[in-house]
């Protein structure tokens, strides 16, 4: 499976692109920065180098032709403005799921954020325009019939050792999850079709990562 991810060089992307190579598949990092391309290339991964913010969608459909699922793990990153929030977190992500769209690339995974449904509509603090953002991108992608989408929503991320066992749900209390666990959820969810058109909210826990995402068959 050949899977592309955007903000590949993202501490998320980079084991999830290990993961996938380990697996065996043909991962693809996306990143601004040529700098980066040797820590993905080190992860597994194909780099590629391309920036969603000055890119267009016939950019990054030739990118994206052959590929079998995209991930968005982009983010504008802390202490960014209010005004990449959109140009990076809704507007990225838009932008990757018109050319997955035009590319023929059926499958999309988001990884999103746990809180973004409550978001506060008028504040001008900058992390809630970022979950509004999110929340516009997650409200986008929900919305498209051509594709196969997952949204995935992390609760507080930390660098925790991986435990290999977590919690899923379509609205669970707010709590933590290494991201080491959370590329673990992004690679059994891109190979599981119990995750198809899903959004649901993950933290540590004690269900097997596997189980857990074969488990969202059964959510509304």
């Amino acid at each position: 499976m050949r899977v592309v991810i955007a903000g590949g060089h993202g501490q998320i992307a980079l084991l999830l692109e290990k993961r996938l190579a380990d697996a065996g598949h043909d991962p693809v990092g996306l990143v601004r920065n040529p700098d980066h391309e040797r820590d993905v290339h080190a992860a597994g991964a194909t780099p590629v180098v391309l920036d969603l913010e000055s890119s267009s969608v016939t950019d990054v459909t030739h990118v994206l032709q052959g590929a079998d699922a995209v991930v968005f793990a982009a983010g504008a990153g802390p202490g960014s403005s209010a005004e990449r929030k959109e140009t990076v977190d809704r507007a990225g992500a838009a932008l990757l799921a018109d050319a997955a769209s035009a590319a023929g690339v059926a499958r999309y995974v988001m990884v999103s954020s746990m809180g973004t449904d409550k978001a506060d509509p008028t504040s001008d603090d900058v992390f809630q325009v970022y979950l509004r953002a999110k929340a516009a991108a997650d409200a986008d992608l929900r919305g498209r019939s051509d594709l196969v989408w997952t949204i995935v929503r992390p609760g507080r991320l930390t660098d925790d050792a991986p435990t290999g066992r977590v919690t899923v749900g379509t609205s669970l209390p707010s709590g933590s999850i290494a991201r080491a666990d959370v590329s673990d959820v992004l690679l059994s969810v891109l190979e599981s079709p119990a995750a198809d058109r899903r959004q649901f909210d993950v933290v540590s826990g004690e269900t097997p990562v596997r189980d857990a995402v074969a488990s969202l068959i059964s959510l509304g």
